[in-house]
């Protein structure tokens, strides 16, 4: 991917905070020694132009797998009071 500061010359993401699946911070320097701007750009998913090929079971394990054990434990929880409702 590549940046461009607001002087016009080319810049590059020194580091990015990833703080979900879809948003991260991307923490960008200008590469004009002139200029040294340094900045924040967002980066954050749209929308989906094909699906993807991987079952919805699969996504579904994969993404509760990535989740805290305590959220897992919650989930499941209100899973479990639903099914006895």
């Amino acid at each position: 991917m590549r940046v461009e500061c607001k002087c016009g010359h080319r810049g590059r993401i020194a580091s990015r905070e990833k703080l979900s699946t879809e948003f991260a911070k991307l923490y960008c320097q200008c590469l004009d020694a002139k200029c040294g701007h340094t900045w924040v750009a967002n980066l954050t998913f749209s929308h989906t132009l094909s699906p993807s090929t991987q079952s919805f079971e699969r996504m579904l394990f994969d993404r509760l797998r990535d989740l805290p054990r305590e959220k897992q434990r919650e989930l499941f929880e209100q899973l479990g009071s639903q099914a006895v409702a």
